[in-house]
């Protein structure tokens, strides 16, 4: 069969080795490290490309190999190869789907670690639960994908659940992958706060930003800046509500809040509150473009609390739905354990062509 030099029109074989060779001839230079900084990010953006052309030539191994076992059970008709066949073409399609899904991935900031914050709706105990289930199923999302997750503040709901959580999720495209969860998230059941057993909806905002470093400018003055200090709670290590560590920054022109409790020293909650301040400020600056530019097109932006972009339906039947794609599935409980990927590769698939009509 001829090599492919293409996946879908996301993928050129030839420009990637290209872009592999000119890395390489930048670290092959005898200056090369005399700014370490910027040496770094080359080797980084070097394994990256070497990362997806490996990956690349795996797959058509694979592919390969599925056409040479398929000719096999066509003449021998042997129910071994046939089953060695069908599990070879699930693990193939599986690792295709995440071979395109990756490819998907190609925003200025989606190679990044991502800040995820939940904050549940009104509605007390129930909505506080329903925040305490997605912190489940995004910790569990990025367990399956062997990303990290620190809890960098945690607010206990008063009964059950939580109040607000605020996570950094690191990993290769952390960030790329999880801006599909932004947005308000539904969910409809019988609760089981209710003794009279009857049927609540619940909301959770979920809001995803991508972890700048410091290359990214963000107008962040000092003198801009309200520090106060609190006592840890939540889970954490033995210093929790020993010392007053947590810090909570206030930005006083725009009134964003944001806390940190997760370290150990205050200094050290300070810098993580302060990464989360300029990504926030750097979120609200592109979505103030992004609103004048759908001014100027003429275009309406769903930015409002009602405008949930997914529900979750425990009854009368069980269903997930993201309204945005309209993929959906009736395997809840895979949903609530983690499985995301179905409906990330229907959210990037559905942005592609809304960036790029034809």
């Amino acid at each position: 069969m001829p090599r492919s030099r293409t996946l879908g029109g996301l993928f050129d074989l030839d420009g990637l080795q290209e872009a592999i060779a000119d890395n390489e001839s930048k670290m092959a230079d005898p200056d090369f490290w005399n700014n370490q900084e910027e040496a770094q990010k080359v080797i980084n953006e070097n394994n990256e490309l070497k990362n997806k052309y490996d990956n690349f030539n795996q797959l058509e191994e694979a592919i390969e190999d599925l056409e040479v076992l398929l000719e096999m059970v066509q003449e021998e008709d042997d129910d071994e190869l046939v089953s060695e066949l069908s599990e070879k073409f699930e693990l193939a399609q599986k690792k295709m789907q995440e071979y395109q899904l990756s490819l998907l991935l190609n925003g200025k900031y989606d190679k990044d670690n991502a800040i995820l914050e939940l904050h549940p709706g009104a509605g007390g105990t129930e909505s506080q639960d329903w925040g305490s289930m997605l912190l489940r199923m995004y910790t569990r999302w990025a367990e399956q994908h062997g990303f990290s997750v620190e809890t960098d503040d945690y607010q206990a709901g008063d009964e059950a659940g939580i109040k607000s959580v605020t996570l950094t999720i690191s990993g290769h495209n952390a960030y790329g992958y999880l801006r599909s969860e932004k947005g308000v998230h539904r969910l409809v059941r019988i609760s089981p706060f209710d003794s009279a057993g009857r049927r609540h909806t619940s909301f959770c905002s979920v809001n995803v930003m991508p972890e700048l470093d410091d290359d990214v400018e963000v107008d962040l003055r000092p003198e801009d800046i309200k520090m106060e200090v609190f006592r840890s709670s939540g889970a954490g290590g033995q210093h929790i509500n020993k010392t007053s560590s947590a810090v909570r920054l206030i930005h006083i022109p725009t009134g964003i809040v944001v806390s940190s409790q997760a370290q150990r020293s205050q200094f050290q909650n300070r810098a993580t509150a302060e990464k989360m301040l300029r990504s926030k400020l750097y979120q609200m600056e592109l979505e103030e473009q992004e609103k004048k530019r759908a001014a100027i097109q003429g275009e309406q932006l769903d930015i409002g609390w009602g405008s949930q972009i997914r529900s979750y339906v425990f009854h009368p039947y069980s269903m997930v739905k993201d309204h945005r794609t309209n993929y959906e599935t009736g395997n809840i409980s895979s949903v609530m354990d983690g499985d995301l990927d179905g409906f990330i590769n229907a959210y990037l698939q559905w942005n592609l062509k809304k960036e790029n009509p034809r």
